[in-house]
């Protein structure tokens, strides 16, 4: 049986989350004067990943958008980094660093080989406006975005998948 569809994880696989995060934060704490070890921040916002992911799978929230969750840590962290006087506007456009992460150097020139032969869909926890932003920041050739818990499918494929 040949394969006629590849599916991909995205973060840290097809994107650069580390490195774009942290130089997200450095361009912000040029803006704002802020002298903070930005791959510390980067790190312990993805550390905050999986203990609040835990909270939903043991029930003590409910689902919750990848981008409400992402922002719930940020605000966590910010607090711990004494990172204050924050507008609303400023936090969200901070949360949506994650819409705007970079591929890896090698990501769209495989991609691309790849979707020659394969179509090619995003198999992720994100969000489906979280991928989709992403795609079109990076450049990344999905035929298909598939977001964890959401029925939605975006496809830019001539056929049918």
């Amino acid at each position: 049986m040949a394969f006629k569809a590849l599916l991909f994880d995205v973060f840290g696989t097809v994107v650069d989350w580390r490195s774009s995060i942290t130089a997200e934060g450095e361009a912000f704490g040029r803006e704002k004067g802020l002298d903070i070890d930005w791959a510390a921040f980067a790190d312990g916002w993805r550390a905050k990943y999986q203990p609040a992911m835990k909270r939903v799978r043991d029930g003590e929230t409910g689902w919750i958008k990848l981008d409400d969750l992402h922002r719930g840590n940020l605000v966590e962290l910010l607090a711990e980094f004494s990172i204050s006087g924050l507008s609303e506007v400023e936090i969200d456009h901070w949360n949506k660093a994650w819409h705007r992460l970079n591929p890896w150097p090698d990501t769209v020139a495989g991609l691309t080989r790849l979707k020659t032969k394969f179509v090619l869909a995003t198999l992720s926890n994100g969000n489906v406006a979280l991928l989709v932003n992403m795609a079109k920041h990076g450049g990344l050739p999905w035929d298909a975005v598939l977001g964890r818990r959401s029925p939605d499918i975006i496809s830019h494929s001539r056929k049918p998948i």
